[in-house]
């Protein structure tokens, strides 16, 4: 039996499994929405206890970042990252999972060749082109202000 490129690609596409776009796109804004939501409760609420703006958003994302590296460690973040799918990559929460969740696959090679050499595999690759790029950005900067 012989197929040529287009009989092929037809019968990928009968074959392949429908994705529900419209309910993925539901719980990923619902999810999403709902942890974006918990941050700002979380700001209102530091406000009140007489933190300043700064202090109260530097102290909301640590609290999202604890949470989301517990839920992933307990195994909850995974179960709702199935059901939200992108929604649960809330900047800081899907960073602090990407963080635990490598050191927790490797906890069985020991704390210094299992979670400490991994832990930063997919999160270290982020945290370095991030600081260089600003670095880079901070020459570029400082290079215009003395030439203006």
């Amino acid at each position: 039996m012989h197929f040529d490129r287009r009989r092929y690609l037809d019968r990928v596409k009968e074959r392949e499994a429908r994705s529900p776009l419209l309910k993925n796109c539901f719980f990923a804004f619902t999810v999403g929405g709902g942890i974006c939501a918990l941050g700002q409760l979380l700001r209102a609420l530091y406000l009140l206890t007489g933190l300043s703006d700064a202090d109260a958003g530097t102290l909301v994302a640590v609290t999202l970042i604890f949470l989301s590296a517990v839920l992933t460690g307990i195994g909850v973040f995974d179960a709702i990252a199935r059901v939200a799918g992108a929604g649960t990559l809330v900047p800081v929460t899907g960073f602090a999972n990407a963080v635990v969740a490598p050191a927790l696959d490797n906890k069985s090679e020991g704390l210094v060749m299992g979670v400490g050499a991994k832990i930063f595999t997919v999160a270290g690759p982020v945290l370095l082109y991030a600081t260089l790029s600003g670095a880079l950005y901070g020459v570029v900067f400082y290079l215009v202000q003395l030439f203006l």
